[in-house]
């Protein structure tokens, strides 16, 4: 995969630029590397970086010429805000990727490691999902334009890997949730949307509270801190090794997952147990479901010698109390 062989990476000593670090994935990535001492960590807000313009990255990676990076900065959101910005998360997903790998590249770049996403493969795809099911078949069309992008990041992984010698990897994660998850009422994925809901009907004292669909599709759940220790086990491997996981003729793709699924209704009524709401739950049948079921197969990311650690109850726990500390210095 590389002309230059690379022996294990010690994150600890080198330039890490982590794009997206406020945002759930990019944080608990940021967290885990502080707390393996890397002592060179590189961050911009937004604010300070706008990624979809070329000139500003190119002027980025001039000046800080990271030697890892981490590329979770992204246009993301539910069923609604796809449905209802498909222009944007295109637009903006392929532009971010498009000004950050091609920089990555002209910075030599050490290693870098894409975030994907579950719904990159078909709607009606065998379960569990295997990474060689990747454009086996049409995409669900709730998140058509979000997974186009996705599927556009991962292919220029590969071309630059093949036509430059690069190491850029694409981690494919299942749905996430945990410490600085997005709780907007209408942008935010299932996983947050049924804890802000729960909470707001028990403080309202409400007796029902309404959940999209029919509660019967099954979605899989990682804690973003799980994940982390995923994206730096992939990011710290050797050449040799990265090679023998990720082979020249197949794209440099791999699942991250919990490895177990559940159904919306269930997790519905796991999170109302563990917020406290003890109303009943009405289904809006109006709304979409999205994909039957996703779930990873992760044997792969497993043989590499990485597990999910949180359990379902705990992360959701871990999230709620996260959440009302958001809401306290949002009152203060």
């Amino acid at each position: 995969m590389s002309r230059d062989r690379i022996e294990t990476i010690d994150l600890k000593r080198m330039r890490v630029y982590v794009a997206g670090h406020r945002g759930l994935v990019g944080s608990a990535i940021h967290r885990a590397l502080e707390a393996q001492g890397a002592c060179h960590l590189i961050t911009r807000s937004h604010l300070q970086l706008e990624l979809t313009r070329q000139i500003d990255v190119i002027e980025f990676f001039r000046a800080e010429r990271p030697d890892v990076v981490f590329l979770c900065a992204a246009k993301v959101g539910g069923i609604l805000a796809n449905d209802t910005y498909p222009a944007e998360f295109v637009h903006s997903n392929l532009a971010i990727q498009s000004n950050v790998i091609h920089e990555a590249w002209r910075a030599k770049v050490k290693r870098l490691i894409f975030l994907g996403s579950s719904c990159i493969y078909p709607k009606n795809c065998p379960q569990p999902m295997r990474e060689e099911y990747l454009l086996s078949g049409p995409l669900e069309p709730t998140n058509r334009p979000y997974a186009i992008a996705k599927i556009a990041g991962m292919e220029a992984c590969w071309s630059y890997n093949r036509q430059y010698g690069t190491e850029f990897v694409a981690l494919m994660p299942t749905n996430m949730y945990g410490i600085g998850d997005n709780y907007h009422p209408n942008d935010s994925h299932v996983f947050a949307a049924l804890i802000r809901r729960a909470h707001e009907a028990k403080m309202a004292r409400k007796t029902s509270m309404t959940v999209w669909g029919s509660g019967k599709p099954k979605r899989e759940f990682l804690c973003s801190d799980d994940f982390a220790k995923a994206a730096l086990l992939i990011a710290g491997m050797s050449s040799k090794a990265l090679t023998a996981a990720f082979p020249a003729d197949a794209p440099p793709m791999i699942n991250v997952g919990a490895g177990i699924d559940i159904s919306i209704r269930g997790l519905s009524e796991i999170v109302a147990e563990v917020v406290g709401y003890k109303g009943g739950i009405d289904w809006d049948r109006s709304r979409p479901d999205g994909m039957a079921q996703k779930l990873l197969d992760i044997s792969r990311i497993r043989a590499l010698g990485w597990s999910p650690e949180t359990s379902l109850r705990d992360g959701i726990a871990l999230a709620y109390s996260d959440y009302l500390k958001r809401l306290k210095m949002k009152v203060a």
